[in-house]
């Protein structure tokens, strides 16, 4: 029924909400890599079809409508990374690229029997939730880990996906779904961490800091599987 346009400009709405707590046309364009006259032409076709409201300079929401179908992408997209990840054996720094070209071309028929090849699993290789087909998704109570204080600590709950150079990055540091972290200092400029994972401290900046999401350490976080961690 809706075009692979429509369900991409709706997934980024969400995960832009969600992420930054807006979702702007200069937002969705530097996502999408397109321009913002695009997108101000697409917001007024999402609009006409009842999955957005725009409210002008402030953004953009979803409608239940949109919300709904923004949820069926993502499942599919996540689902998608996971079984690349486990099944295919793809490095956590690729399966997103991957997953943006395949989310579109299958039925949700075919993503309910992915879910129960892979045991059905509740997040994707990246910690985030994977909806379920009923159009929920779980919510665990995180913290940027750019704003957590000197002395805070927690498990690693979610990696923003979207950087396959900055996951690399964040890899080295160990930084994995379900790892614990503590901040140990701030820079003078308040901007670069010192953070200890393991047995190791590091040193991060602001940006990828503010990538990776962090729940309190005494959360029990959902697992990928038995073997959680690559």
């Amino acid at each position: 029924m809706y075009t692979t346009a429509v369900e991409d400009y709706l997934k980024v709405v969400y995960e832009l909400m969600r992420e930054d707590g807006r979702a702007t046309t200069t937002g969705i364009a530097d996502r999408l890599g397109v321009a913002p006259a695009s997108v101000s032409g697409m917001f007024k076709k999402l609009v006409e079809m009842r999955l957005i409201e725009h409210t002008p300079y402030q953004g953009v929401v979803l409608t239940p409508s949109g919300e709904k179908l923004a949820l069926e992408v993502i499942r599919h997209h996540r689902l998608v990374e996971l079984y690349l990840a486990e099944a295919l054996g793809v490095p956590w720094d690729e399966v997103h690229v991957e997953a943006n070209r395949l989310e579109h071309a299958i039925s949700p028929a075919i993503a309910d029997r992915m879910a129960a090849a892979l045991g059905y699993p509740v997040t994707d290789p990246h910690g985030a939730p994977i909806p379920t087909k009923e159009g929920t998704i779980a919510a665990v109570a995180t913290r940027h880990l750019s704003d957590l204080r000197v002395g805070d600590r927690g498990a690693v709950a979610e990696v923003i996906d979207e950087d396959a150079s900055l996951l690399r990055s964040l890899a080295g540091l160990g930084l994995y779904p379900n790892a614990l972290v503590e901040v140990v200092a701030r820079g003078a400029d308040g901007e670069t961490l010192t953070i200890r994972v393991g047995e190791a401290e590091h040193q991060i900046d602001h940006h990828a800091a503010s990538r990776v999401y962090v729940a309190p350490q005494d959360t029990v976080l959902p697992l990928l599987s038995e073997e959680a961690g690559f």
